[in-house]
């Protein structure tokens, strides 16, 4: 026992653990993302409708596959309705890449482990990632589970490789539930790798390709069903899928998501030389010796000797290239290549002669880390629906039913916040695409549903007076609840006949 607590290997854990599930719930969700991401898991657990993602009663919500989704509303229906919870499946996600990083270390770099699994777990942007509800860090689980599936396949027991390629399968399968085609933008790199190099191991021992019959039937078999189920159900999804979901993000701006030429160079450049601080320079070295490695390459046998520095390279170029060729650029695009980078990080310094820094040092960049969460945590923000709702509570007398944003950005966050629905009105009917319309509905439809007394409404203060007058022509007054917050009043709608 006093041996274990003794070794890097355990600190490295607890460390993880601590980066992972200390602060997750210091703050409340925030809007935009968190809050669209966790309004449609609630919707899936309280309507138990876990097939068609909801963002309000009337509009699904088709922009993500619903895995995300699912992992959040489990996690809230064993946790209960925090923010931690919420935020869990993130947490998770990152402590399976520290081991996933570790894992495959073992096999690609053996001495390197313990140094891959604490660059992973101290890199500035997967930890922050790991704080923040979003796809990305599920995903970047997923494909990790995937490469690990196939490092093990050919780089580990040939007994088990075929088990470890239906992993692989089966992680692509995951992937593809998470976020769609981008999920397999690492099957790239493993099909380039089986092209360039023999399918053996680092003895000489037969393994099997990556591409089996049986491995894209398990993939189907995992991945296709949800599509195919919702689908069939609503005419006209499938074009929805392929053009707005797929082919816009590639090919234009329509998110307006730094589409220009240089677009790239503005978000990826920062995100990869600021997030994986504090072993960037480890990175900038083996950045500088690729030359002579591509040289190497390009002989079979140059390949064969370094067969891990290929697949490495691969891993983090030909997804990169996509994501610099594709107009939708966001930083966390990029989260799923911290995990090889992480393993150059440690194959570096294995080459290099170094190992573990001084816990000292490692000791102060957690605490900084843990201090930079807690400040933002801490910054006063108009995205924080904790806030949102506690400005609610304050202004407002009586029960709250129901949360309707007019023209403005939708809170969605308040309903894990408040336990209530949230719609995003439009004040006056608009012409909308069947799916993805912007707007849940519009005032006067919202009014003629199901009119409710009980609602909170709110709208930016200078558009206010617009909105009272037009409630005004539909027969109902506007009554303000209180100051307004962040610029925007809040008021209640009673019928003039009440």
């Amino acid at each position: 026992m006093q041996r274990a607590l003794r070794s890097p290997g355990t600190w490295i854990a607890a460390l993880a653990l601590v980066l992972a599930l200390l602060l997750p719930g210091l703050r409340g969700i925030w809007d935009p993302d968190e809050g669209r991401y966790t309004n449609v898991a609630m919707h899936m657990l309280d309507t138990g409708d876990w097939l068609v993602p909801h963002r309000s009663e009337e509009v699904a919500h088709w922009t993500k596959p619903p895995l995300t989704y699912w992992a959040i509303a489990s996690s809230v229906a064993t946790f209960g309705r925090t923010p931690w919870a919420a935020r869990l499946p993130a947490s998770l996600s990152y402590l399976l890449c520290v081991w996933l990083c570790f894992r495959m270390a073992r096999r690609l770099a053996p001495g390197s482990e313990r140094m891959a699994a604490l660059a992973f777990a101290t890199m500035l942007l997967p930890f922050g990632a790991a704080q923040l509800i979003t796809t990305d860090f599920l995903l970047a689980a997923c494909e990790a589970l995937a490469l690990g599936g196939f490092v093990e396949a050919r780089f580990g027991n040939p007994g088990h490789a075929r088990r470890w390629l239906a992993l692989m399968w089966a992680g692509f399968g995951l992937a593809f539930l998470t976020k769609g085609p981008p999920g397999l933008l690492p099957l790239l790199a493993v099909f380039v790798f089986d092209a360039l190099t023999r399918a053996t191991g680092v003895h000489g021992q037969r393994r099997p390709r990556a591409l089996q019959w049986w491995g894209p039937l398990l993939f189907v078999a995992i991945a296709l069903p949800w599509y195919l189920a919702v689908v069939l159900r609503n005419p006209g999804l499938l074009d929805y899928f392929l053009g707005a979901e797929v082919v816009d993000r590639i090919a234009s701006d329509q998110f307006k998501r730094h589409g220009q030429w240089y677009g790239w160079l503005t978000i990826y450049a920062p995100t990869l030389l600021l997030g994986t601080l504090p072993w960037t320079p480890a990175l900038w070295r083996w950045l500088r010796s690729l030359p002579a490695q591509v040289s190497t390459w390009r002989s079979p046998v140059g390949r064969d000797v370094d067969r891990t520095g290929l697949l490495l390279a691969l891993w983090i170029a030909l997804p990169l290239l996509v994501f610099c060729v594709s107009r939708s650029r966001l930083p966390l695009y990029v989260l799923p290549l911290f995990v090889p980078l992480a393993l150059v990080v440690a194959r570096q310094r294995l080459a290099e002669g170094r190992g573990l820094p001084r816990w000292r040092w490692i000791l102060a960049w957690a605490a900084l880390l843990l201090a930079l969460e807690t400040a933002t945590a801490l910054w006063p923000t108009h995205k924080d629906g904790a806030a949102w709702e506690q400005a609610i509570r304050e202004r407002t007398q009586g029960p709250v039913t129901q949360v309707l944003i007019v023209d403005d950005m939708a809170r969605y966050s308040l309903y894990l916040q408040m336990g209530v629905d949230v719609e995003k009105l439009s004040l006056f009917p608009l012409q909308q695409p069947e799916y993805g319309p912007e707007f849940d509905e519009d005032v006067a439809d919202e009014l003629g549903d199901d009119y409710d007394p009980d609602a909170i409404w709110f709208t930016k203060q200078d558009h206010y007076p617009v909105v009272a007058a037009r409630l005004q022509d539909l027969g109902y007054t506007a009554i303000p609840q209180g100051t307004p917050y962040h610029g925007r009043t809040l008021f209640r709608v009673v019928r003039r006949a009440d």
